[in-house]
């Protein structure tokens, strides 16, 4: 059977078929990035990030205080 050939599907099938295929590209994209998300903590873990972003933050908050003492009751 020719590839044209099949043009003519009942709707039933159709649907079915695209449900399906719907169904299969979810999946696969939430696994494609629970994966992606997943390498991406490995690697920003081992970088040690966090202590950096965290001591930049105390820096601003250190900062305002020193600047506006009446921001803190």
């Amino acid at each position: 059977m020719e590839p044209h050939e099949n043009v003519k599907q009942s709707r039933k099938n159709l649907i079915i078929n695209n449900f399906i295929g719907g169904v299969a590209w979810a999946v696969g994209a939430t696994v494609g990035l629970a994966i992606i998300v997943t390498i991406l903590g490995l690697i920003l873990r081992n970088i040690n990030l966090v202590p950096f972003v965290g001591n930049f933050v105390a820096d601003i908050i250190n900062f305002i205080i020193d600047k506006r003492p009446d921001l803190v009751r």
